[in-house]
């Protein structure tokens, strides 16, 4: 087998520790003495072994003389557990293959750097672009400090988010809707506005069986969520932050009492200030954020540069109506010219449901 197939055993390794790790890496790895694999392993769960770790103690021989394939360029510092660069010396691998560059400054080149000045041969940047995809969220969080935004919505083909009455309830299919609770399992937190609670009262968890709540965050200016909405009522299960610009103690202290963090951040524009959020929760150490709100919180969303990526989901469906809402409301930019511009779009086939995501090329989000 080849370095790049060895490399995508890796990456299937680090999927399994999806929505588990943050915010941590997804790293897998597979070690291979005379084109046998001998070891596999992936970081399970933040705070546990790391993935080289975890291959090393699964090894059916001995490691002396094999080789190491790691979707992430291994540690050379103490945290939550020891160096894996120590792990690999004791080891007596003698070549380390590594998908992705590690840009914590902790590590940064440091790890490479120890291997080979030990004698080890390293092959760096093998399925790079792949290892790379998977973990954009680290890879940008260990640098900006503040969480990955994805904007995600569902509209019909002729753009609309929800029928002239309001009602949304289902635009796309099941496979669709099951993709969105994957989504809630990966990403640290989901974000909608006090609207959307006040219209639909969601409870914004996972369905997956083994999948992984979300911290839920509501943006509510001036606290009007309900104390009786499924997001309160649960919020002593389920982490629950209500990010407004309300300092009067005792409006925030039934919210409290429910189980609710409440957040007081500045205003902007007479809401929330989005930027503001966005370096509490990195300080939080929340590294994603999947926005689910409504057009009004999406078009602040876009205007305060904090989206890195856009979901489209589409269904085959139209709605028609004027005042059916679309996907982003607001004033909108006033030229073409002054769009926010998307990378070309992957697609998705999920059911009769297409998935359409595109990078925002220019997030202006501040560390």
């Amino acid at each position: 087998m080849t370095d790049e197939a060895y490399m995508h055993m890796a990456l299937g390794l680090a999927q399994k520790g999806c929505g588990r790790v943050n915010p941590n890496p997804m790293v897998g790895a597979v070690i291979v003495k005379d084109g046998r694999i001998i070891g596999q392993g992936h970081h399970q769960q933040y705070g546990g072994l790391h993935a080289e770790r975890n291959a090393l103690a699964s090894c059916s021989e001995s490691p002396q003389g094999a080789e190491l394939f790691v979707t992430l360029e291994p540690c050379c510092h103490w945290g939550k557990t020891p160096p894996c660069t120590d792990a690999i010396l004791e080891s007596g691998i003698r070549r380390v293959v590594i998908g992705s560059a590690d840009p914590n400054p902790l590590v940064a080149g440091k790890g490479v750097r120890t291997l080979r000045e030990h004698g080890i041969a390293v092959t760096e940047n093998v399925l790079r672009g792949e290892c790379d995809r998977q973990n954009e969220v680290f890879l940008y969080f260990i640098q900006k400090k503040v969480p990955f935004v994805v904007l995600k919505y569902a509209m019909t083909m002729d753009g609309k988010i929800a029928a002239a009455s309001g009602l949304s309830k289902w635009i796309t299919g099941e496979e669709a809707r099951k993709r969105v609770h994957q989504d809630r399992n990966r990403y640290a937190a989901v974000l909608v506005g006090a609207g959307t609670v006040l219209a639909d009262d969601p409870q914004l968890t996972c369905r997956l069986p083994e999948g992984k709540n979300p911290a839920r965050i509501i943006c509510d200016t001036h606290l009007r969520t309900p104390l009786t909405a499924q997001v309160v009522a649960t919020a002593k299960e389920t982490r629950t932050i209500l990010a407004t610009c309300c300092a009067e103690s005792d409006l925030q202290q039934p919210y409290l009492a429910a189980g609710c963090q409440v957040l007081v951040l500045p205003e902007r524009d007479g809401r929330v200030n989005l930027r503001a959020l966005m370096q509490e929760l990195g300080r939080q150490e929340l590294d994603s954020v999947l926005l689910e709100g409504g057009a009004a919180l999406n078009w602040s969303a876009l205007q305060s540069g904090i989206v890195n990526k856009v979901q489209a989901y589409i269904a085959p469906k139209l709605f028609g109506g004027a005042a059916a809402k679309n996907p982003v409301g607001g004033c909108g930019v006033q030229s073409p010219q002054a769009a926010f511009q998307l990378s070309e779009p992957s697609v998705e086939r999920l059911g009769s449901d297409l998935l359409l995501e595109s990078q925002v090329i220019s997030c202006s989000q501040e560390s």
